[in-house]
C-alpha cells in the first residue's frame, strides 16, 4: 500500500510539472516565433483537456478564431489522466479554490512574443487527493508548482 501511495503521489506531481513544462514550451514558442501562443483548457465528459494554439492572424489567440480555424491548434487536446493515470485537472475536497482553471474568466492561457503571459492557476489533483497548483505570473510568465499542505492549510513549493 505504501508503494502504491507513493506512485499515486508521484503521478500527481508529474502531471503538475508536465503542465508547467507545456507552459514553458508555449512561452518559448511565442518568443521564438514572434507570435501569440496559448494553452486552451476545455472541459468535456472525460475531464478537462488542454491544447496548444498559435495565433493565425495577428490579433492574439481567440476562441472564435480557433473555432473558425484561423488560430491553429498545434498540439492536440490532452487529458492528464491519459498520461498520468489517476491525475486530472480538478479540485480535491477541502482545497481553498473554487475553479480548477482560473485564468481571469477565460479558458486561454496566452503567452506573448515579449515573454509575458496571462496570470492564472491550474489545479491538479492526484488519485490520493493530493492537490497541486501550477501558477503563472504574467509579468515573467514563470510557472511555479505548489502542493497544498493540509496540516498547515497552505501552499508549499514543489520545485
Amino acid at each position: 500500500p505504501s508503494v502504491l501511495a507513493a506512485v499515486d503521489r508521484s503521478r500527481g506531481a508529474g502531471a503538475a510539472r508536465y503542465i508547467g513544462s507545456r507552459m514553458a514550451l508555449a512561452r518559448a514558442r511565442a518568443v521564438g516565433r514572434s507570435t501569440m501562443v496559448a494553452l486552451r483548457f476545455e472541459t468535456g465528459p472525460r475531464g478537462t483537456a488542454f491544447s496548444m494554439v498559435e495565433d493565425g492572424n495577428g490579433d492574439g489567440v481567440r476562441t472564435q478564431d480557433i473555432n473558425q480555424g484561423i488560430d491553429r491548434v498545434i498540439e492536440a487536446p490532452v487529458l492528464l489522466s491519459d498520461l498520468f493515470p489517476g491525475a486530472s485537472i480538478g479540485l480535491a475536497p477541502g482545497t481553498p479554490a473554487t475553479n480548477a482553471v482560473t485564468l481571469g474568466g477565460t479558458s486561454l492561457l496566452s503567452f506573448s512574443p515579449s515573454g509575458t503571459a496571462t496570470s492564472g492557476s491550474v489545479y491538479v489533483v492526484g488519485r490520493d487527493r493530493t492537490q497541486w497548483v501550477v501558477r503563472v505570473l504574467g509579468v515573467t510568465a514563470r510557472a511555479r508548482v505548489l502542493r497544498y499542505d493540509r496540516a498547515t492549510n497552505g501552499w508549499v513549493s514543489a520545485d
